[in-house]
């Protein structure tokens, strides 16, 4: 059981796809401008997350080796076209907001990068627990970020209103407020992590069971 609870936890903090292993960047800074968009945003993640571990687990030793990539992303591309028009039926709203970056959860390296290093090794449930927590740290850090830069730059959180628009810092829902938020996160809970003796990932450590971790400069370093 204990082992089971790791794999959720692992995901919110030591290995937090997006404030520790630093992944999924690109849709983290674009879609994090509002609480409602982070939180849209990972929970889409997660459906992936949850539903391509499962079944790539389920077909790791039907699927071969040579192919496997392509196999990977044929079926997260199944996913999330799924997620995708559930978000337009049920969520025209939210579907407008993701925008281009609802599909590209396709090429999403959280997603694939969780496929070929956990779920192509391990049963399906663990794939399964895998995917929530990856899915539940990426889901949190994009709410923690909409909220901050929504809050700052706009004066709301989650569209309701907190303070006069005019006290709103503009450059907070732009790309340099972004970077900042990005930054003082990653910090902030390798501060907190370190307080607790968790020691940084190191770029070795990211490498372990790379199919090219032999022949990596980087990893040999």
């Amino acid at each position: 059981m204990a082992k089971k609870l790791k794999l959720i936890t692992n995901g919110l903090f030591n290995e937090n796809p997006v404030l520790r292993l630093v992944l999924g960047t690109c849709p983290t800074l674009a879609i994090s401008v509002s609480a409602t968009g982070g939180f849209g945003m990972g929970l889409a993640a997660t459906f992936v997350l949850i539903c391509s571990n499962m079944a790539i687990s389920a077909l790791r030793k039907v699927i071969p080796d040579k192919v496997r990539i392509p196999a990977y992303i044929t079926l997260i591309a199944g996913f999330v076209t799924i997620i995708q028009m559930l978000i337009q039926a049920f969520s025209p709203e939210l579907d407008q907001m993701l925008g281009i970056y609802l599909p590209l959860i396709v090429v999403n390296c959280i997603i694939l990068g969780r496929a070929e290093m956990f779920a192509s090794k391990n049963p399906v449930l663990d794939s399964a627990l895998d995917g929530l927590g990856m899915g539940l740290g990426f889901t949190l850090t994009l709410t923690c970020m909409g909220i901050v830069r929504e809050l700052i730059g706009a004066g709301t959180v989650f569209g309701l209103r907190v303070f006069p628009e005019e006290y709103a810092i503009r450059i907070m829902t732009m790309s340099p407020g972004g970077f900042f938020t990005f930054g003082c996160m990653i910090a902030l809970l390798t501060a907190i992590l370190q307080k607790r003796g968790k020691k940084l990932i190191s770029s070795q450590n990211k490498c372990l069971g790379c199919p090219d971790c032999a022949h990596c400069e980087e990893a040999n370093k």
